[in-house]
């Protein structure tokens, strides 16, 4: 009855830790106002992240799955030893103490277990760390300059013969207020629409780049700290006075993806969002050029 009833432990547990990986770590939900489908943008009572568009975001993920499974098991087997320790010490069962003071053999195998498991997670860990600095040869690169409080963008490549002018402009909050029309619209009785963009997201000048192309990030700041992330490429990097940080960006898929700084940088540290645009080649190279001819012209 005893090895019956380890053996039914046992089950539910494999059990339990099925249905916490599937529910938890998939996209299916638990709860019906608990989302957990992923996005390029935050989405209401989201669990998770956002949906991947770097190889180096995918991995992200994948590590942060593996640390669940192994922290689910650790946590039931504590749990589990919490259990025995409470039913088996029990007066009732056990009026008389064991005498004894310590066991070598147990001291060596709770010392070398976590050690074995602290070595697994760090060869992917250290295999994901050095990816992120990976060295590459870009095809393009793009300056960003973090100011009080908007972003600048430069992309320095393409600049113009006459007086070596580069492409560059500044990217703004758009407030949202119905008093203009950026993110509502008028309608022919007076009221406003909401036209389905994000508040508190959405800019005046998206960031254009091209997708399968290797890009080269420069990140500084004109004035006090600031941060440059997007969920979706697994990139946060802090933007310093009198600093470049480098970043490598690999767009695997077309979208538009959401940002904010993440470096408290003043009173409207909460009003810097970033949203990138990634598009196709040939749509970029379209946009290219019609933004040199402004800027020749």
């Amino acid at each position: 009855m005893k090895k019956l009833a380890n053996l039914n432990i046992l089950s539910n547990t494999v059990i339990s830790l099925f249905l916490i990986n599937y529910f938890v770590l998939s996209d299916k939900s638990l709860f019906s106002f608990v989302e957990i489908s992923k996005a390029d943008a935050p989405e209401a009572w989201q669990l998770g992240f956002q949906d991947p568009a770097t190889r180096c975001m995918e991995s992200m993920i994948d590590f942060h799955n593996l640390i669940m499974v192994v922290l689910i098991i650790i946590g039931f087997f504590v749990l589990w030893m919490l259990y025995k320790v409470f039913d088996s010490f029990d007066e009732s069962k056990s009026s008389v103490s064991e005498k004894f003071t310590h066991s070598s053999v147990l001291e060596i195998v709770w010392t070398i277990i976590p050690a074995v498991i602290l070595m697994l997670i760090a060869m992917p860990s250290f295999n994901l760390l050095y990816s992120l600095d990976e060295v590459i040869d870009p095809t393009m690169t793009l300056k960003i300059i973090g100011h009080q409080w908007y972003w600048s963008y430069e992309y320095s490549d393409y600049a113009t013969l006459e007086g070596g002018e580069s492409l560059n402009f500044d990217s703004y909050l758009i407030q949202g207020k119905k008093s203009e029309d950026d993110l509502y619209e008028l309608m022919d009785n007076g009221s406003y629409k909401h036209n389905g963009a994000f508040r508190l997201l959405e800019v005046d000048n998206r960031v254009m780049l091209p997708v399968k192309e290797n890009i080269r990030l420069l990140i500084t700041a004109a004035d006090v700290l600031h941060s440059w992330a997007v969920p979706s490429f697994g990139i946060k990097v802090d933007a310093c006075p009198g600093r470049l940080a480098q970043a490598s960006l690999f767009l695997k898929r077309e979208g538009v993806y959401y940002g904010q700084c993440s470096e408290i940088c003043g009173i409207n540290h909460g009003f810097m969002p970033i949203v990138v645009k990634a598009v196709n080649t040939d749509v970029y190279r379209s946009w290219l050029e019609k933004k040199i001819e402004n800027i020749v012209f």
